[in-house]
């Protein structure tokens, strides 16, 4: 887990609530050029750590993205509350603080007697389970919600911790003695005591166009239908293994090119995640290499584990197309390449061009053949819905 967090802004669909409220959050400065050039290895990392897994109205607070590559939220803990800066990850389901700002406890802390521990690829935390109360926005504050003080951690630099919104499956062995033990997250909990209606995320991210843009979202409780165009195209959380205990999803195929010179990139229907807190798009490594000699001139470069693509082939860049659902989503040019102007901030070489499309570190045929990261998603409308056990997308 990468800690150059990029802030969301969080829609929380309330049951009491029922105008638009907004609220500005705070962005975070890393180092330009100091960690992010590491980003590849650490989502191939975290890639390898997701694969290891054994089994109302409306109420709005806009965000910014921070340095292109991932998304945080402000999230205030006990009472009076102290805010964190959290990543907002739907790849794992622990929520936890102190890697940045420490946890500071208050009337509403109650130690469990647990220790937490979660390993995340590149990066990890262990410490002590609290409960206590979590404000999410004015008025919307979740009672007893389990919480991480992370008193060893690493590749956090950053941010404060990470608030998890993956299914709750993926807390069952996190905590010791009880290691059996389920954690109930945030949208568990959001439900149980009333504050949402439907257990549902829906997701918006948008490219930056600078290295603080306030462009994102994230609803709890429902759907924001400002944010998408069209109609949401859902499917099934995929049944394959270990896909399925996150928000696994099947691909139907990907093709790269229009349908007069097309090449196959994904032939069958194959399984993967959908992860917020992955920042690229990875693909099996065979799968990769099938998109990458598409392409005239890319090849891999070595040295920061991302494609190239030669000045002359830019122009030429085709669309990725995903079919999710029976819907085709396709990746434009633009959306599978970093733009030049941000790659001092990435830690590249100024002059080169950069694809957000990499390899997997396997390849296909293990029960997670890809995972869609924060640059597909700033395409396209993400609906994470446990009620129904499914994710939906729609173009925006």
């Amino acid at each position: 887990m990468q800690s150059f967090s990029a802030l969301l802004s969080v829609v929380i669909l309330a049951t009491s609530a029922s105008a638009f409220i907004s609220m500005p959050l705070t962005k975070l400065a890393p180092p330009a050029g100091s960690y992010l050039a590491g980003l590849p290895d650490a989502d191939r990392a975290r890639a390898a750590a997701l694969k290891s897994f054994a089994a109302g109205g409306p109420t709005t607070v806009p965000a910014s993205n921070l340095a292109y590559v991932q998304y945080t939220t402000s999230v205030g803990v006990g009472s009076p509350p102290t805010y964190y800066n959290l990543v907002v990850d739907t790849g794992s389901s622990n929520t936890f603080v102190g890697t940045g700002i420490k946890y500071v406890q208050t009337s509403t802390s109650i130690f469990t007697g647990e220790d937490v521990n979660v390993t995340y690829g590149s990066g990890y935390f262990s410490g002590l389970e609290y409960f206590d109360q979590v404000t999410l926005a004015p008025g919307f504050v979740i009672t007893n919600q389990s919480i991480g003080d992370a008193l060893s951690y690493a590749d956090f630099e950053g941010v404060d911790g990470i608030v998890g919104v993956g299914p709750v499956i993926l807390t069952e062995g996190t905590l010791s003695p009880d290691t059996d033990e389920l954690i109930p997250t945030v949208m568990n909990n959001a439900l149980s005591q009333g504050l949402i209606q439907e257990e549902i995320l829906g997701v918006s991210f948008a490219p930056a166009t600078s290295y603080n843009d306030t462009n994102g979202a994230l609803t709890y409780g429902g759907i924001d239908s400002s944010l998408y165009t069209g109609e949401i195209t859902y499917t099934p959380v995929t049944e394959t293994y270990p896909a399925g205990y996150y928000w696994g999803i099947n691909v139907t195929e990907a093709t790269y090119g229009s349908a007069s010179a097309e090449t196959t990139v994904i032939p069958t229907s194959t399984a993967g995640i959908v992860d917020t807190g992955t920042t690229l798009v990875l693909l099996a490594d065979n799968f990769f290499h099938s998109y990458m000699k598409a392409i005239p001139g890319a090849k891999l470069d070595e040295s920061t584990g991302l494609m190239t693509v030669p000045a002359s082939s830019v122009s030429e860049i085709q669309p990725l197309n995903f079919t999710v659902g029976g819907t085709v989503f396709s990746m434009d040019a633009a959306a599978q390449l970093i733009p030049t102007d941000q790659n001092t901030a990435w830690g590249l070489s100024a002059n080169k061009q950069y694809g957000v499309v990499s390899y997997l570190g396997t390849n296909s045929g293990e029960g997670l053949d890809f995972i869609i990261g924060q640059k597909f998603m700033e395409n396209f409308y993400a609906v994470f819905d446990t009620d129904s056990n499914r994710v939906g997308f729609a173009y925006t």
